[in-house]
């Protein structure tokens, strides 16, 4: 694969992240809850109320009781987040939410090796003693219309329960792939590159890691800008992490001494069989296919090694081709990486085309963001160029109906406009000519959760 051209469009720099993390919650959700006897605000990440936050996110998402030094950890890698709550005052614990929701922007790469800004959601609970009450509705909407008020083109997320998200317009866009391979019979055939695989510490990890990511990001659809707090994460850095003795940190350099790969992975013995260990692979970056099979082959090729597990990989991972057996992969796909356009045009002229042509979209939103009817003209060089029709029709335009679910479903290129069309979910004129247009040659893909 090669490297495309990297780019960032209109980046919101640190003032508009600032402004946005202070900004003020959704008036139209906050009169919504408050008619319910319910407080929607916006709470301070240093502030005394962000423990009693925590604790009600970690038990939302089936987790134990943080402890303080836990709560501190996350007190000092959180000031990126705009954190939101829901309190009902005449609850027993009226400091504790009821609700929680959290939210920053960032940047998503998007198909042409280009990144676009995004708000980021996640933290989305909502405690089973206030269910069925629109609160969730209520937080979601609100931070969805903060964002576009923000001028943000683009929401994102990854979700826990599946059936949620698409009420308020988000699809799935960049599936994720988790693998089980027999590393015996898999048998490496792919290439065999002149750089190295070393050990390092996992103090350095953690300073490679934004580094070689950075580079990588924009090579692949789907992919985001990592906050530096989840670095901690996987490199198990924090303070407050749990086994992180367990994790081995290898970097693959290219002959000229390069960094260009990292791998973090654990090993789990088989006390019945010490030549069965099970390897399960927790992040790999590679920004070359030289560093990809490097570490890969690595990895399949341990000692007393018989199966690697890893996860939010690709569909359509070159590894496959670099196994003799195929077989010998075990490879589940579910969904992963939400979006949600706010704004048409900007998000479509953000990325680049296959194929040049015209377009009608006729979008559907059910919160009226991003509805409307809207010209695409793509040229010979993939660039596209969006214009807001007033309802008339375009001679030599394909007409495709859809929603706003649907449109961002196929934004990232991981699912076909004809698919979409054959299952109901969009009509167009010429279904077969709008998929090839809004197809991309490279898989979305998400490599982490956040």
């Amino acid at each position: 694969m090669s490297m495309p051209d990297q780019t960032v469009l209109s980046s919101a720099g640190e003032a508009e992240r600032a402004a946005f993390r202070a900004g003020p919650v959704d008036e139209q959700s906050r009169e919504r809850l408050a008619s319910g006897g319910l407080d929607y605000r916006r709470l301070d990440v240093d502030g005394d109320a962000f423990g009693a936050w925590l604790q009600v996110v970690a038990r939302g998402f089936q987790d134990g009781e943080r402890s303080a030094e836990q709560i501190a950890a996350s007190q000092e890698r959180s000031g990126y987040r705009r954190v939101t709550g829901v309190y009902d005052p005449v609850a027993p614990v009226p400091e504790a939410p009821v609700a929680t929701i959290a939210s920053w922007l960032g940047e998503l790469t998007v198909p042409g090796g280009a990144a676009i800004p995004s708000c980021a959601i996640s933290a989305v609970t909502v405690s089973p003693t206030h269910r069925r009450r629109g609160i969730a509705r209520a937080m979601l909407e609100g931070e969805l219309r903060a964002a576009n008020a923000a001028g943000v083109p683009m929401a994102m997320l990854t979700v826990s329960e599946s059936t949620l998200y698409g009420r308020y317009g988000f699809a799935p866009a960049a599936p994720a792939a988790s693998w089980r391979i027999e590393t015996k019979r898999a048998q490496w055939i792919g290439p065999r590159p002149d750089g190295r695989v070393d050990f390092v510490p996992r103090e350095k990890l953690r300073e490679l890691l934004p580094v070689v990511h950075e580079r990588a990001r924009l090579r692949v659809p789907g992919e985001i800008d990592v906050p530096a707090g989840h670095w901690d994460n996987i490199a198990g850095t924090r303070p407050d992490a749990e086994k992180a003795g367990d994790k081995r940190a290898v970097q693959y350099a290219d002959a000229s001494g390069q960094v260009r790969g990292l791998a973090v992975y654990a090993v789990r013995e088989n006390h019945d069989d010490f030549t069965k260990a099970t390897v399960t692979v927790h992040y790999l970056v590679a920004e070359d296919d030289e560093a990809y099979a490097g570490l890969w082959r690595f990895l399949l090729e341990l000692d007393l090694v018989a199966e690697v597990h890893a996860n939010e990989l690709s569909t359509d991972e070159p590894l496959l081709w670099m196994i003799a057996d195929q077989r010998a992969a075990t490879v589940t796909v579910r969904d992963h990486q939400y979006v949600r356009i706010l704004d048409v045009p900007a998000a479509l002229e953000a990325r680049r085309y296959e194929t040049a042509g015209r377009l009608v979209l006729d979008v559907a939103d059910p919160l009226g963001i991003a509805e409307g009817r809207y010209l695409l003209e793509v040229g010979a060089d993939g660039a596209g160029r969006v214009t807001r029709l007033a309802g008339d029709a375009v001679e030599d335009a394909v007409e495709v109906a859809l929603g706003v679910t649907e449109l961002s479903a196929v934004y990232l290129g991981g699912v076909s406009l004809a698919t979409l069309a054959a299952a109901g979910r969009a009509t167009s004129t010429a279904a077969a000519t709008a998929a090839r247009i809004l197809s991309w040659h490279v898989t979305p893909r998400l490599s982490i959760w956040y």
